[in-house]
């Protein structure tokens, strides 16, 4: 048996290990583990997506829980390491570029254990973005490398990665969406908000370039009074996210707003039929850009780069400054239809994950 070391940490994380457990299963000579770090620690953040995904419970649960950077890495680094000392695994498959990501790679390539890295190859080229430096630092390590969009494939060859060591194998993210979409349809969470399919403003916003910086946090709520007179505005709101606006005194602004519903984080389920009807979508995510392109939903990105560019290119996404103006004015062009329909990528078909 070929005993495989599987490490998450992130609800994002979740959604991608979640097609990639399932088929590793389905391999007679692999034993996998899952190790999930504890990046991501309470209900809503972790343990509904292990429910909904049919993920098992992790054979080492190490509890790192929040920090800086730094720390959660470090304490992450000290406990995996230990666990694989301990489990010897014969390769360690990390996926995206969290810091469970960065701190699983660095463990494993220093015991001598093969890393593979799912989602390698994406760069924004912003190194304020610390997703970024674990990006970079993952691939510099990493062995073997899957990729889910050319570009992933031309940044690696540009950084000297050999040829026969790039996978391009397609979305995984995408996978767990094709697989549970009808699921997701199923529980209503549409019907149970009142709204109107199409008609109405789905927002995630959690980066620290978004909600840390205190004059950015403000043209964000800003933003969202401008949307909420639009449209209704459903925000699940990230754990972050809150204490930043509860920190600035900026939540009773937004608890204002009668057309806005400031709501906990959703499960996988419920947010995917949220996404799956909205008239566009508003975030700073990564993997939400990928899913919307899927889905051909209107996606207005409120950053200046993106490690996707093939949501972009192909999809339905758009980099959109944090500016009012600028966001309303994307807001009622998606809503009114004049919004590129896109394109599936290549490969995004459900079967990135028996690729891998």
């Amino acid at each position: 048996m070929y005993h495989v070391l599987t490490v998450v940490g992130t609800r994002p994380n979740f959604i991608k290990v979640g097609a990639l457990h399932r088929a590793f299963l389905a391999q007679p000579t692999l034993e996998p583990r899952l190790v999930h770090t504890g990046q991501h620690y309470d209900r809503e953040m972790s343990g509904v997506f292990f429910e909904q995904l049919g993920l098992p419970r992790p054979h080492k649960y190490l509890d790192v829980g929040s920090g800086s950077h730094a720390e959660q890495t470090a304490r992450i680094m000290i406990a995996l390491e230990r666990t694989v000392l301990e489990d010897r695994p014969d390769a360690a498959v990390v996926v995206g570029d969290v810091n469970s990501t960065l701190a699983a790679a660095l463990v494993c390539a220093k015991l001598h254990i093969p890393v593979a890295h799912v989602e390698a190859g994406l760069r924004s080229g912003d190194r304020t973005m610390p997703e970024e430096i674990n990006r970079l630092a993952t691939d510099a390590v990493a062995n073997i490398f899957y990729v889910t969009e050319q570009s992933g494939v031309d940044n690696l060859r540009n950084e000297g990665v050999p040829e026969e060591r790039i996978c391009f194998a397609g979305n995984v993210m995408i996978d767990s969406l094709i697989r549970y979409r009808q699921k997701a349809a199923a529980t209503g969470t549409v019907s149970q908000f009142g709204l109107e399919r199409g008609r109405y403003v789905l927002m995630t916003m959690h980066r620290p370039a978004s909600v840390d910086v205190p004059h950015r946090l403000e043209r964000l709520v800003q933003a969202i009074e401008r949307i909420a007179a639009v449209a209704p505005l459903v925000f699940p709101i990230h754990p972050r996210t809150r204490t930043r606006l509860d920190d600035k005194g900026l939540t009773s602004r937004l608890q204002a707003l009668g057309s806005l519903r400031l709501v906990e984080p959703l499960g996988y389920l419920e947010f995917l039929d949220l996404m799956a009807s909205a008239g566009v979508l508003v975030t700073d995510s990564g993997g939400i850009q990928e899913e919307t392109t899927f889905l051909g939903v209107p996606c207005v990105t409120l950053r200046s780069s993106t490690e996707r560019p093939i949501t972009t290119e192909l999809g339905t996404n758009r980099l959109v400054p944090l500016n009012p103006d600028a966001v309303e004015s994307a807001v009622r062009e998606a809503l009114a239809g004049r919004w590129p329909k896109g394109q599936i990528p290549p490969l995004w078909d459900g079967h990135a994950a028996e690729r891998i």
